[in-house]
Parts: structure tokens; sequence; C-alpha cells
């Protein structure tokens, strides 16, 4: 039983401590600092992120005056400047691993999950996201000549949203050499939005006996080789079998492929998509594609609920030190979520452990009771605005 034990440690609780002393052993720190340890590093940035700290000092003057630091897991000197040393000189790549081993974790606690599209195969959402830099603070952030930036290229597995591969780059990396780095599985799909398109990198998908759904743009000339008949009451407009017709094209991808175009009704847009999947139902593509906005929650809900967009350091490895701690507490968070099978939003979840850190309660004690008060506030304000 987790009764008298801190709010903060049960959510630690979920990394197995030789798994994370593993990944800790494939990146030695060249200089080991005895003072501050990989695992004192992580708790005290995974603090930051919880509890939403704003900088380096915000982080020391919070714990340096907390009595609850042995029970943290912290055994050493918290201070803004052996912080400092560390984010900048151990290894980010110590928790990429760990985050690798989460994903794992989680993966598999939502492997029952329904992913809310009624097929067999295995759906991945693929894109990437712009976080903004100051260039003259982050010169190694290479975007355009006045401005700094990087990118988190993501997979994400729409049965739970669980990012299942995560590349960090600067700003100026294309989206299409993400393509590149992903390990395909024959069988999934993989959902990418236009910027995506290269039918080279498309027909090494469909080398691999996976398939793809993407949105075609425009200026793409091809030759109809067959037309479906659709149901044009539920948005669809055309279910077309295609060649590409320029020499480039069917060089690139020398196979058939097939064309839907959808309208909208929401937006009232008209979207022409590209698949390698001709056995599906072309209204099941479309409802593929409209999934793929998953991923889209996923990068505003770690922009609104995790300090990724404010750096307690300038280095680029202080960067992606923060983001992988960050990416860390997400897939805590998430696996939180299902273990103890808690019927609340993961930004919800986060709101509760960031104020109630150092509680000594059960997760669904706490819970429970937040839920309680919940309640009798909203019973109280009925009451009050009947009696009007």
């Amino acid at each position: 039983m987790n009764t008298g034990r801190l709010i903060f440690t049960q959510v630690i609780d979920l990394l197995d401590r030789k798994e994370f002393q593993r990944c800790i052993a494939q990146h030695p720190m060249p200089r080991a600092s005895k003072s501050m340890t990989a695992r004192d590093q992580f708790l005290a940035m995974a603090f930051a992120q919880i509890t939403f700290r704003e900088s380096l000092r915000d982080i020391e003057a919070c714990l340096r005056g907390c009595s609850h630091l042995y029970a943290m897991g912290i055994r050493g000197n918290v201070t803004r400047t052996n912080l400092a040393y560390a984010n900048e000189h151990r290894d980010w790549r110590v928790y990429e691993a760990l985050a690798q081993v989460l994903i794992r974790k989680a993966r598999r606690l939502y492997r029952e999950d329904s992913n809310g599209l009624d097929i067999d195969e295995m759906v991945y959402a693929v894109d990437a996201s712009t976080i903004d830099l100051c260039l003259s603070m982050f010169p190694w952030a290479h975007f355009r000549k006045t401005k700094g930036a990087i990118k988190l290229h993501t997979q994400i597995d729409l049965t739970g949203s669980i990012p299942v591969f995560i590349q960090i780059t600067d700003g100026s990396v294309h989206d299409v050499h993400f393509m590149d780095q992903m390990i395909l599985e024959a069988g999934s799909i993989y959902v990418f939005d236009r910027g995506y398109l290269d039918f080279t990198r498309l027909f090494r998908i469909e080398s691999a006996n996976a398939f793809f759904v993407i949105r075609a743009k425009r200026n793409m000339r091809f030759s109809r080789c067959k037309s479906r008949p659709v149901d044009k009451s539920c948005g669809l407009r055309c279910d077309q079998t295609i060649r590409l017709s320029t020499y480039k094209g069917k060089r690139d991808y020398p196979r058939k492929l097939r064309r839907i175009s959808f309208f909208d009704t929401e937006t009232r847009k008209r979207l022409v998509f590209l698949t390698n999947h001709f056995d599906l139902p072309a209204q099941v593509i479309a409802a593929i594609y409209k999934r793929r906005w998953q991923i889209e929650l996923f990068f505003k809900w770690i922009k609104q609920n995790l300090r990724i967009k404010a750096f307690f350091g300038t280095s680029e490895n202080a960067v992606r030190t923060q983001i992988w701690i960050a990416i860390c507490v997400y897939l805590m968070v998430a696996c939180l979520n299902k273990v103890h099978g808690m019927d609340e939003s993961l930004s919800r979840i986060l709101q509760i452990f960031s104020v109630n850190v150092f509680q000594k309660v059960t997760f669904n004690q706490l819970l429970g009771d937040f839920k309680a008060v919940t309640e009798e506030c909203k019973i109280s304000k009925q009451l009050i605005f009947n009696d009007l």
C-alpha cells in the first residue's frame, strides 16, 4: 500500500531502478558528479515539470526549503549550479533511453484500448511541431537568419496517443527527413499530412508491406485507371485507382495508388487522400486521416502542461535533457491514468498532482477527495441558483 508515502514518490515509483541504471550505464558521464547524480537530476527536473517551476533558481528555492527531500528520493545537493552543470554535461541520451523504457510500458498498458476506427491494423500518426527559440541565446538551433527553433518529429500510436518514436532536431531540418529514421512495421498504417509527400519515401513504406494515408498536393499529375462508386451523402466525391504520369513520379513510385476525394462539411474543405491500401472502404480511409488530429492534441498538451517552451539552460544538451524529461513525465502520468483506472483527463491529473506532490495519500484517495469537493461545489451552486 502507498498510504503514508508522498504523491511525488508514488509517481516516480513507475520507474524501475534497474532500468534507470542500465540507461545511465549506456551513456556514462565523463566526469561523474557525486553531489548531483543522474537520479537526483531527473527527480529535480521532474519535480519542476510537475509543479510548473519557471527557472533553476525557482527549483532550488522550492527544494532547499523542503523537508521531504529524503522521502522524494533526492540524496544530492540540489543547487542551481549543480543542476545547471548536470543539464549541460550529462548526456541527454540517458533520458531518451529512459523515455523508451516508459514508452514500452505505456504501450503495454494501452494495448487493449480502441483506436476508434474498428480496424485490425495498427495506426500511427506522424507529424512535427516547432518550438521557437531566441537565436542569440541558442545559436546552435538553426532555423532562419534571424530566428532559432527546434523541431519535435513524432510518431504516435493512435491507441492511447502514446508517442512511439521521437526525434529532436534544429528547425531547419525538413519534416520529410524523419521518414528515413522510422522503423516500419509490416501491416501497419502510417498517416501523414501533405508536407511528407515524397514518393520515394512512400514507396519505401510500400516495399516494407506497410500502408500509408497522406494528403495529396494540388499540382500532382496522374492518370486514372479505375473508378469505384461512392456514397456522396457521406462526403465522398470519388474513389479512384491511379498511376503517376510524370517521369519522376513513375520512377519514384512505379505502382498504382488509390486516390480518394472527400468533402468535409464542418470545415467546408475538399480533401484528397492518397493511399496504397485498396481493401478498406473509402469512408474508413477518410476517418483514419481525421484521427491524425490526435497528434496535434498531443503537441498541444505537452506545450500547455509541460515546460518545453521556456528552458532552464541554453546549451543543446540542456534543452534536449529538459524535453526528454518532460516526455518522461507525460508517459508516467499516462501510465498512472491506466494503472489506477482514473476517470480524469491527463491535464486534470497533472494539475491535481502539481499542488499535492507532498501529500501522503494514495492516488485514488486524492482523486476521490477532489471529485467529492467538485460535486459539492456543483450542488452548492445549483442550490444558490434555484433559490434565486
